[in-house]
């Protein structure tokens, strides 16, 4: 498309007629207005300059030696690249009203007769360029209104920094068909950059300037969109260019837009950018903001849990939390370790959902756990006490699961009572099995067997987890049970297991997990 005769003015038009006298005069009258006049004498080569060159009108003599003008007409109008080009009808030979019919019916914008008035001729040009031009800027704007929306929806479904930048690079290349570049600083102050050619991403790269994110604030030191015009952008390839930044509140860190210069010739072009950058920014400040909540949860989830283990050396343990990564709320995962007169007791457990209520609920029965437990209560007890409160104080948010796992050192056994939670999981020389100790899981009020009793020979492992370990969406339960059975290992150093099954069994998983390993010893 022609952007001058989009713009109105002069076109490029092209003149189809054998005979020479006929195709002088008309081509002088175009010339004389303006036009620039590509000149053909036959039906083919008026075709081959067609699919070869751009035009913004064709002129086109019925009468041609080796086509009829009728089927010149019908093969511009039938090809996508070329029907919007309008065509106006010439002829000297078929001037009857069933030729102008027939003409207007296959295709043409307009039909002229010979002898034609020079302003006819003029004043039916213009008027087919003027509906050229406007069907052309409508599609041209419709276009690009496109390519932003799908750019913006792209920017807003960025969930990382490095997505957002590389989609806010992508979605100003196709808007405007140019290499872009865009720069953000992500919440750990590392500063993402990408440079994307015309529809064409590139790989990420990081910036030479010295500080990318004090060069954007000395330019933009307030909230809002800034256009800067001909800068030497430090982290665009090609300077000067014209950049963008924009912030969305006082203390966070712009981002940058550039393209060259020339790319940005109108007031359009200057808003698809800023709409581009404002967007650009906004998913920005969701993403901070998401990461501020995730690190407040994570700070939070994490006081919530012990700090430390015991350290006995004939029973050691190791433990890991690891929250769910898509989720900035909050969970209700827990584990706790009581040592009690030579015996330590070991809890595992899950509050349904993820929210503050379900954290307060954890809370709760941590507390109320260790409390039976400095009573003297026995594992079943412990869980039907506990099972009392929720009942009554969370009837509706309270549903918890629980496993809890008292051993005894010395005698080398270990008591289990379940509640509706992933059973233990004994791993010794004969290999790993689950414990089938079984319970209704609390806050329901139902009867629930006494504890399992069973030995825990030295050399023995035991591994308790949530169900985040295990439970994959669309995939059985005892799938990943047996998954997870497979994996383990009873010789492999405590820490290495858990770091590796976290790694292997629990990376991208929706939900959080608490894992807790413990080895008998001789």
């Amino acid at each position: 498309m022609n952007p001058t005769a989009m713009g109105g003015g002069p076109a490029r038009v092209l003149v189809v007629d054998d005979l020479e006298a006929s195709r002088f005069i008309a081509c002088s009258w175009l010339r004389r207005s303006g036009h620039t006049v590509v000149e053909a004498t036959t039906a083919a080569e008026a075709l081959v300059a067609i699919e070869s060159e751009s035009f913004d009108l064709v002129l086109l003599d019925v009468h041609l030696p080796d086509m009829s003008g009728y089927d010149v007409t019908e093969r511009i109008k039938a090809d996508p690249r070329t029907s919007s080009i309008p065509v106006v009808m010439l002829s000297a030979t078929y001037i009857e009203p069933e030729d102008k019919v027939t003409g207007l019916t296959r295709g043409a914008d307009a039909y002229l007769t010979e002898p034609v008035d020079p302003g006819e001729l003029l004043a039916n040009v213009e008027a087919a360029l003027r509906y050229h031009r406007a069907r052309a800027l409508a599609e041209h704007l419709a276009a690009r209104l496109t390519r932003l929306a799908t750019a913006t929806f792209a920017i807003n479904a960025a969930t990382t920094f490095g997505a957002l930048v590389e989609a806010a690079a992508i979605g100003a290349a196709d808007v405007l068909d140019t290499q872009a570049t865009a720069v953000l600083t992500s919440p750990s102050g590392d500063v993402r950059v990408a440079t994307v050619g015309a529809r064409q991403p590139e790989a990420l790269s990081r910036p030479d300037s010295a500080d990318v994110e004090q060069w954007m604030t000395a330019l933009n030191p307030g909230v809002g969109v800034v256009v800067v015009e001909a800068a030497d952008v430090p982290w665009h390839p090609a300077t000067p260019a014209i950049a963008v930044l924009a912030r969305t509140k006082p203390r966070r860190p712009p981002i940058g837009i550039a393209v060259a210069p020339w790319v940005v010739r109108t007031d359009d072009d200057r808003n698809l950018l800023r709409q581009l950058a404002q967007a650009t920014a906004l998913a920005a400040e969701g993403l901070h903001t998401f990461a501020e909540e995730h690190s407040l949860a994570l700070t939070l989830q994490r006081s919530l849990l012990p700090r430390t283990l015991p350290s006995r050396p004939e029973l050691p343990m190791t433990a890991r939390y690891v929250p769910a990564s898509s989720n900035a709320e909050i969970g209700g995962d827990f584990y706790d370790v009581i040592e009690l007169d030579g015996h330590v007791l070991i809890a595992i457990g899950d509050v349904c959902g993820h929210s503050i209520e379900a954290a307060t609920v954890m809370a709760e029965v941590r507390h109320t756990l260790r409390a039976y437990a400095v009573e003297g209560h026995r594992p079943a007890e412990i869980l039907r006490r506990v099972d009392t409160l929720l009942e009554r104080f969370h009837p509706t948010g309270g549903l918890t699961t629980m496993c809890l796992l008292q051993v005894d050192p010395e005698a080398g056994t270990m008591a289990v009572a379940n509640a509706g939670h992933v059973p233990p999981l004994v791993v010794d020389d004969e290999g790993a099995r689950y414990v089938p100790v079984h319970g209704p899981l609390l806050g329901i009020g139902l009867d629930r067997p006494e504890a399992t009793e069973m030995p825990l020979p030295p050399g023995t492992t035991v591994l308790l987890t949530t169900d985040g370990l295990v439970e994959r969406r669309g995939v059985d339960l005892d799938e990943g049970m047996e998954k997870l059975r497979a994996t383990v290992s009873n010789t492999e150093d405590m820490d290495v297991l858990a770091d590796r099954l976290l790694d292997e069994l629990g990376r991208g998983k929706q939900d959080d997990i608490a894992l807790l390993l413990l080895r008998r010893l001789a």
